[in-house]
Order: C-alpha cells, then structure tokens, then sequence
C-alpha cells in the first residue's frame, strides 16, 4: 500500500531526530493529508491540516490506548491546525495502514473542511472499536461459522464477477446491516448452521426477510461439519479470498478493512488454525410469494424485536441453482 511505502521512506530519511516528518499523501487527493513519522519515538501518524476557525470534538478519541488523537496548531501555516492520529503500537501498523487507506479513500474527493472533519471524526468512532477488539481473545465459535458461511459465499460471487471491488463493497455483513449482501435493488442473507440444527435456520428481525423496497432477495443457507485439524480453516478461505483480489489492491484493500470490522486479526491467526468446515450441503432460495417467513407488515403495533425460525424442508419448492442467482445480482 502507498501508505506503507510513505512510512518506509519517511523512516530511511536521516534529517529529522525530533518533531514530525511528513510528506502529503497525494496531490489528487483533494484534502491536506499527510503521513508522517514522529521522532525519537516513530510513532507512525496521519494527520489532515485544517483552518483554525474549524471546530473540532476529539474527546470521544482521550482515552484509547492502542491510538492517540491531538489537535493542535501548524507550525508550518499560521492559520492551519493539525489534526493527528498516532499508532502507539506498532504491532498493529497493517491494520492501521488498511484502516488509514479506507479514510483517506472516503474523503479523497470532498473539498467541503466540515463534511471532511465530520467523516473523518465518524471512521474514527468505527477505529475506536476495531482497536478495543484487538484486545479480545478473537472470535466466538458462531461468529467463527457466520463469518466462514459469508466468506464461502463471497468467495462464489468473486469467482463469478471481475468486478472485485464492487462484489467486496457488497458485502455489508461486516457494518451489521439487515442483510449480509446488497447492492441496487438486490439483497441476499446469508445463514449457517451446524450439527443437528442443519434443518432449522434462525433469522434475527421481522426485516431479515422482508421484500420491500428490494426486487430480488434471496437466502443462501450452508449446512457445515465442523472438525478439529480437517476441512478448510477460516485462515484457508481468507488466504484464498487474498489470492484472488492480489490483482486488485484497492479492493484487497477493502476487504481487509472489513475482516478488521467483524474482528479478525492476522495476529491472531493461532487461534483458528485448529477448526475445520466441512460443506455437507448449500441451497440457495429465492424469498418471494408464499416463502415461509414474517414481515415487517405483519407486526402489530407494540410489537418488536422479532426473531423466528424456518424448518428448510417447507422450503423445497423456492430453491433456486446457483447460476440463477448469479446472474440476477449484478453489480
């Protein structure tokens, strides 16, 4: 990433033993981005310039420990602040780097100081949390299944389409949408289950299968063996994700920003060395007409939090081939 090689040289660069180095990110970045490098200490730092008379709340950002929010005056523009963000860890330096990559993507065209502070103060608030999960102890056996069910399919639909940063940006799983794939007026969830519960599938809200506002929804459910040291590890099927999008740094990019955001970590890759999945079955249902589900329509007034189950052997006659649903979900 460029924003690693921007590190690099910074740290090869002799001239500076105290204060901040730095080099702009880009000139077709419409923002004054600059990433620098902190002496003695070289705390790896993002820092966006912006106008004295521009407010600016960074309290939500005092007490984190892996990420050090300042605001405080240029030295180089009298009129300019400096707003930066310092990695005090720097075991962490590539998912800063993929994290810091992301921003600088959504505000690279914007050219309005209030909207630029406005997103970069919320991708932040998004950082703040990524960070408080890195001291967890990883990912919870059923977010381990759901993640691997999204990724098989994720998977299918790259291997399908070229277009990789569209399939990736698709994805909306890893934001806690209703669904985990949408794009236009198409949605597809994804469910699954494991063991003895392979015939039942739990859906979460009255929304999960809902129609409205959408011309195409469908429900892939996978049924997975799980086995210790057999079958393929969630490492396995994101190193293969990672081979395929190698071709396409923006989007390999975006994809590991969004492994950040549901809470897996290269650093913690130990600990899911040992669990395999094994495929025993995977339908894909087209949700429409009489497909056993409730909607939102269906809810009587002070009613909320709905969750439900469907037996899959009542929904036989909406399965749909694979082909069919990838050549409805266009991009």
């Amino acid at each position: 990433m460029k924003i690693n090689q921007i590190w690099d040289e910074l740290a090869n660069d002799k001239s500076l033993t105290s204060g901040l180095l730095f080099r702009r990110y880009s000139g077709t970045i419409k923002p004054d981005i600059y990433i620098s490098l902190q002496y003695p200490e070289k705390f790896l730092c993002i820092y966006i310039a912006i106008n004295k008379k521009s407010e600016v709340n960074i309290s939500n950002f005092s007490r984190l420990q892996e990420i050090q929010v300042d605001l405080f005056a240029s030295p180089n523009e009298t009129d300019k602040n400096i707003l930066i963000f310092k990695l005090l860890n720097f075991e962490h330096r590539d998912i800063f780097a993929v994290l810091c990559e992301d921003l600088i993507a959504s505000i690279a065209d914007e050219t309005k100081e209030k909207k630029i502070i406005l997103e970069v103060l919320n991708r932040f608030e998004k950082w703040k949390s990524l960070f408080n999960k890195i001291a967890s102890n990883g990912l919870k056996p059923e977010e381990q299944r759901g993640l691997f069910g999204e990724l098989y399919f994720l998977r299918k639909f790259l291997l399908t389409n070229n277009d990789y940063l569209s399939v990736v940006s698709s994805w909306t799983g890893t934001e806690k949408q209703i669904r985990d794939f949408q794009s236009g007026s198409w949605a597809v969830e994804v469910k699954s289950t494991q063991g003895n519960n392979h015939q039942k599938i739990q859906i979460s809200s009255e929304r999960q299968l809902d129609t409205t506002n959408l011309e195409d929804l469908f429900l892939y459910h996978i049924s997975l063996e799980q086995q210790q040291n057999s079958g393929e590890s969630l490492n396995d099927i994101i190193d293969s994700i990672k081979g395929i999008l190698r071709i396409d740094t923006i989007a390999l990019n975006k994809f590991k920003s969004k492994i950040y955001e549901v809470g897996y970590f290269d650093f913690q890759r130990n600990l899911y060395n040992s669990v395999g999945y094994h495929i025993r079955q995977d339908i894909f249902y087209k949700v429409e007409n009489d497909f056993p589900r409730i909607e939102e329509n269906d809810i009587r007034t002070g009613v909320g939090d709905v969750k439900y189950s469907i037996i899959t052997s009542q929904c036989t006659s909406f399965q749909i081939s694979e082909i069919d649903l990838f050549s409805t979900v266009i991009l």
